[in-house]
Formats: C-alpha cells, structure tokens, sequence
C-alpha cells in the first residue's frame, strides 16, 4: 500500500486537474474507464466523496473487518485518516472542498454517557458502532480536528466549501420526548468555521424542533432536513427538506411523503439533489423513497427510478454541469446498480462501462466537474465491495461499453454485502421496510 503524504492537495494536484478529459458527451454517450481503488485490508470500502482535483473520500474496513477508518485516496497513493480515539471513522457525505480538507465523522475513545445510538452508528461495523461518543471532525495537513457540539456529547460533519466552513449537526442539553431508538437529546444544524473553533447554529422551520445540514456551496447555499428528534437518522427528523441562504429558511417541498426528505448535494448554481418518500409504503415513516432534483425555476423533480423493478433510488452527487448520481434498488435493497441522471435521462452506469474492466459498479456516490465518479463496486471474483473511480474516456476512443448483466438485473448482494451497502447508505444493518 503506497500511503498518502501530508500534503496541501491543491497544488499535489493541479497538473492532473489541467491534464483531465473535459466532459463533452450526453449521459446516454459518455464512456468510463472504472478502476478499483485499495483497501486499508477488509472485505468493503466506498467512495463517497470527488473533488475537482481528483482527491477521493470515503471508508474502508480494517483487516477485521469488525471496523473501519476514513479513507483519502489519490491518483494511487491512500491514506488511513485515523479517528478521534476510538474505533470508527467515516466521510461520508461529497466534501468539495479542493484545498485539502476532509470532513468527516470519527469516534472518540469515550463511552455515550446517555447510552445513545447517536446517528454516526448508522454509518459505523461491528459491535462498538454505537458504543463511544461520535463527533463531526476536518482533517487537513495531516491532522484530525474535533469540531465543537452544542453542548451535548455528539456532532456529525458532512461537507465542506472552500471558504473553510463546513456544515453538521450536533446535540445540545434539551431531552426531546420526540427523541425515540436511543437518541436522548435534540440536535440542531450548525455551521463550523471559518475559525478553528467557531460553530454557529442554523434557524429551523416554525415547529421543528431538531434538524440537520448536509451539504452546502461557495455562495453560502445551505441544504439539510428539519423535523423533530426521533431517531436522528431520517425519517421524521426529515420531515421538510429545506434550503438555508441569505439568512432565512426554506422549504423545498416533497415528493408527497410524510418523511426521509433529504437533500444530500448541492452545486454551485443551486441545484439541489437528494431523496423523498413517494406515496405509500408500509407505513408514513417507512422508508419508500425516490431520487429528486431541486431547482429554483422547476421545484422538487422526481427522477424515478432505473427500471420498474426498482423501488427504492437515491440522487447523492450533483456537479455544476447538472449531472446526477446516485443508486436505484429493488425491494429491501436486494439489488442495486449505480445511475447517472443527465438532461431528463437516467442510465445505468454498467451500461457506459468501458471494456477491461471486470467488477460490476453497485452505487455512484458522488460527481466532480469533469465528470469523473466515485461509489462502490463489487468484485465478483472475491465476493468483496470496492471504492472505485470512474474516468470519462477521452473524445475519439473507440473502446466499446463493457454493457454486463447488471445493467437488467442489477447485482444480487450477499446478505454481508447487502448489510454494507445499507450502512453506507445510512441504514444501518436494519433491512429497509419496504
């Protein structure tokens, strides 16, 4: 393993930045080279975050397999970002920040006084998941940083811009009767940033008493959920998918379900992407949920899905081309394949797969602006699940499209490899309901 250097990865990076293929084709044209990326020794890793420079973000399982740590990985050097004292660690949400910071969630080496299933566990393997405190955390020059709650014991970080701020959640003092499954106190969105130490709480909707940002962008565009405690993982915490900017908040509207409204990216120019409950399911709060695209002119869109046979899609990456990515499943996520969403169409990345490539692409995690994807993909010759980076291929190559099965049938996960995908995705190891 070639380990990744403490670096300022702006200028690491700006050659193979000038060098990268411009996106020029429709998603219905555009082929990709797919490589896997390495593993700090388990059975799974993902991409979940790409920025400009190339620089990828994500997880990977130890040797164990019974943890996992943040993963960098870039141009073929990795790096192990460790945690905050305790076992676990992850990137979870696109960063897009392309001057070397890494946001993230790491556990620390004490136990929940509260005894809370706090939502980094969702994100989190093995028996000590839910065991420590968690707390949102920016990694840069070489170094983890702990990011301030509100008082309480718990933070979550998900993106960052380039203006040194990034966004989150954390628990205050107040124990909400609202909370449920082990969560005990409220949790507010905040801001962190630009100063080391500074955090900096979000206004929520009148009547909302808990809520979360998820991703936001140079111009100070907001997105994240609102709701009440519940579980602080989705559902009714996701009451209203909502926008912060100039001050005030906004809701962005639903796809008719009373829950899991989340918006999980936003560009430069606005456009937000995530999911929402469609009508039905088993029950209000059952996850039963579709791949949205938000704009200011058209509202909340639903993207549908890759196939009548899938139920469950979720859009997790936008670039400032309006190119979506995300993943599309069949019930209880039995199978799943990766789409990208551009210009009314979705396409199964497996169709676009250049030839030479042997594994089959599951999700697409995250976009940058030259069109390059990350996700996870699963190796059928080990029966594991890989980070992976996929490259459009240059204008005038004339390798053809790989087109494998799992472009009709998707692939058909092991039930260990099934689990990984639903923790990935924030589920923990709960089968989804519908």
């Amino acid at each position: 393993m070639r380990q990744m250097p403490s670096f300022v990865l702006a200028s690491a990076c700006a050659a193979a930045l000038a060098a990268a293929p411009a996106v020029t084709a429709t998603a219905a044209e555009t082929l990709y080279h797919v490589s896997n990326l390495g593993s700090l020794g388990g059975t799974s890793s993902a991409g979940n975050s790409l920025n400009d420079f190339g620089l990828i973000a994500g997880t990977s399982n130890l040797s164990d397999d019974g943890h996992a740590h943040a993963t960098a990985w870039l141009y073929g050097a990795m790096r192990d970002l460790g945690t905050l004292g305790g076992p676990n660690s992850n990137v979870v949400w696109p960063v897009k920040n392309v001057f070397g910071r890494i946001s993230g969630i790491a556990q620390t080496s004490k136990p929940q006084p509260l005894g809370e299933s706090w939502s980094c566990a969702a994100f989190f393997i093995g028996a000590d998941a839910a065991k420590y405190t968690c707390l949102g955390f920016a990694w840069e020059f070489g170094r983890m940083r702990a990011l301030p709650t509100l008082g309480g014991d718990n933070g979550f970080a998900a993106g960052s811009n380039n203006l040194g701020q990034t966004v989150g959640w954390a628990e205050n003092t107040v124990r909400d009767p609202t909370c449920t499954n082990g969560q005990v106190l409220q949790f507010r969105p905040v801001v962190w940033g630009p100063l080391p130490r500074q955090i900096r709480e979000l206004p929520l909707p009148p009547g909302d008493s808990s809520g979360a940002a998820t991703a936001l962008n140079d111009s100070g565009q907001i997105v994240g959920i609102a709701g009440i405690c519940d579980q602080a993982v989705g559902r009714f915490s996701a009451v209203h998918a909502v926008l912060w900017d100039g001050g005030g908040v906004t809701d962005l509207g639903n796809l008719g379900g009373v829950a899991w409204n989340t918006p999980m990216a936003i560009n430069r120019n606005g456009d937000v992407v995530g999911f929402a409950n469609v009508p039905g399911g088993a029950t209000p709060g059952a996850l039963n949920e579709h791949a949205f695209l938000w704009t200011r002119d058209g509202g909340m869109q639903d993207l549908g899905t890759l196939g009548p046979d899938d139920v469950h899609s979720q859009a997790l990456g936008i670039n400032d081309q309006r190119q979506v990515v995300g993943v599309s499943c069949t019930a209880h996520f039995a199978s799943c394949r990766p789409f990208l969403w551009q210009d009314g169409t979705m396409v199964d990345l497996n169709a676009r797969v250049a030839a030479g490539y042997d594994g089959v692409l599951v999700a697409a995690q995250d976009i940058n602006d030259l069109g390059q994807i990350t996700g996870q993909a699963f190796d059928p010759a080990s029966g594991t699940l890989k980070a992976y980076w996929a490259v459009p291929v240059a204008d005038g190559d004339a390798m053809a499209a790989a087109g494998t099965t799992a472009e009709r049938d998707g692939v058909r996960l092991s039930e260990r490899a099934r689990q990984a995908l639903l923790r990935r995705l924030g589920f923990g190891t709960a089968a989804a309901e519908r």
